[in-house]
């Protein structure tokens, strides 16, 4: 399956946050109007309507219902075949476990 770049000025036309400047998706990902709308959050720092998860539960809720929560304010994030997972330039990359990946005041859904 051949992979497309979803450029960052398709999302916002004024970013605030410029890179990466486009990421490497399947074409699935490429139309997921979820995704989108966590990236257009992180690139323009407007993250209003997240929320902090109150436990592990809300967070592992947020994925099974096909949203991207927020890891950091950086990194849209998915659950793959049982891992979390952060979106980067080049596509998705296996989150390490970490003192902060564990800490919810790290996370928006």
């Amino acid at each position: 399956m051949k992979k497309e770049r979803l450029y960052l000025y398709d999302l916002l036309d004024d970013p605030v946050i410029f890179y990466p400047a486009w990421y490497l998706l399947s074409p699935k990902l490429h139309r997921d109007e979820n995704l989108r709308e966590s990236l257009r959050a992180i690139h323009a720092m407007e993250f209003v309507p997240y929320t902090h998860p109150e436990s592990f539960e809300d967070l592992f809720a947020a994925f099974a219902a096909g949203l991207y929560p927020i890891f950091r304010e950086k990194y849209a994030t998915g659950y793959f075949g049982g891992r979390v997972m952060t979106l980067e330039s080049g596509g998705w990359r296996a989150m390490p476990m970490s003192r902060e990946a564990v800490e919810l005041a790290h996370w928006l859904i």
